[in-house]
């Protein structure tokens, strides 16, 4: 399933669970980003990019693949927008439209007994988005 338009920009935004909308551009979270200068879309961009609902643009941005989720751009910013989670939805919609990345609850039958609860709700709050 290929989204474009304002259903790509809708999904982007479910996915981030961030409000964009309270971003003010101010560049601090760009600034701080240690793979800036690796990025051809900065984290400022992808925000204004998502804002305007130009999801097709961020699609095609090498900058997800590059972002290191060190949430630095998050701490910077004075209005709590997280261009980490628009980073990491981008991805998530991209290796979706591949046909993977997806957590089932029949995927779970082949888990550990062991394995610790918070990691299970972990993973179906990331996956199942």
């Amino acid at each position: 399933m290929e989204l474009k338009g304002k259903e790509l920009a809708a999904e982007l935004l479910r996915l981030a669970a961030t409000d964009v909308n309270r971003c003010i551009q101010c560049g601090r979270c760009s600034a701080t980003c240690p793979m800036g200068d690796k990025m051809d879309l900065l984290p400022s961009r992808m925000v204004w990019e998502l804002i305007n609902g130009n999801g097709e643009e961020m699609l095609k941005a090498r900058s997800p693949w590059v972002c290191l989720s060190c949430m630095d751009c998050e701490q910077r910013c004075p209005r709590g927008v997280s261009p980490c989670a628009v980073m990491e939805a981008v991805r998530l919609l991209v290796i979706r439209q591949q046909g993977g990345n997806k957590l089932t609850a029949e995927a779970l039958e082949n888990y550990p007994a062991d394995m610790p609860q918070q990691a299970l709700v972990a993973a179906f709050r990331k996956y199942n988005k």
